[in-house]
């Protein structure tokens, strides 16, 4: 009777150690804020960029993006897909559509795909030191990216590197929880390889696009 009794005590708190485990791991903040996915949501980014064609040729410009989701619908894998309307402005005021992209979330991930290029941008639970390959649904070589976390905003390292002779590739996003993408830098040049020039870090080619929040909401 007693050998009985003790099974059955055992049995009642296996199953209440399992309930309060299931319950804990469905209070886990998955971070999805970080993101928000709405009909209507709107961003606005002052944008500076520059091309370079070649040494000492290169073009400044200066102008505004708003991305806004404008509706969603579900796909053949049963995923949501949001589509975001990007206008560009150089004054702030009159917009003009440019382009759409999709925003994804699929296994634990944002996938954003803009013109047909997945990109893995962003992991759920966002932990700090995260790093996964960003080109994972893209037949193209791995591309690690490491998430920095400081609480309400995460920095996304995508690229890192300059080996201050012939190539530097800098790439980050910022999210802000709450708010979604705050800030997108991509800084991609090649040096002069020539023999009178290598290791002058004299820019021969490339672009440097930096994207950051001015305003927010919804419409």
């Amino acid at each position: 009777m007693n050998k009985l009794l003790s099974i059955l005590v055992l049995v009642v708190l296996t199953f209440f150690t399992a309930c309060d485990r299931e319950i804990e791991e469905g209070q886990v903040d998955q971070g999805y804020e970080f993101q928000p996915l709405e009909i209507g949501l709107f961003w606005v980014y002052e944008v500076d960029q520059t091309t370079y064609f070649g040494e000492n040729d290169s073009e400044q410009m200066q102008f505004y993006y708003k991305d806004r989701i404008r509706s969603f619908y579900t796909n053949e894998e049963g995923e949501v897909v949001y589509i975001v309307q990007r206008s560009k402005s150089s004054t702030n005021t009159e917009w003009s559509n440019i382009l759409e992209y999709t925003l994804i979330q699929r296994d634990r991930g944002l996938v954003r795909t803009i013109e047909n290029q997945p990109l893995v941008t962003l992991v759920f639970p966002p932990k700090n030191g995260s790093v996964w390959n960003g080109n994972v649904y893209r037949n193209q070589a791995e591309d690690e990216f490491e998430l920095i976390s400081s609480g309400n905003s995460i920095r996304v390292n995508q690229e890192e590197s300059d080996d201050l002779v012939t190539y530097r590739d800098i790439r980050y996003e910022v999210y802000e929880k709450g708010v979604g993408l705050a800030e997108k830098y991509d800084e991609v040049l090649t040096y002069c390889s020539r023999n009178d020039c290598l290791g002058d870090m004299l820019i021969d080619s490339g672009f440097k696009v930096h994207m950051k929040l001015i305003e927010n909401g919804k419409d």
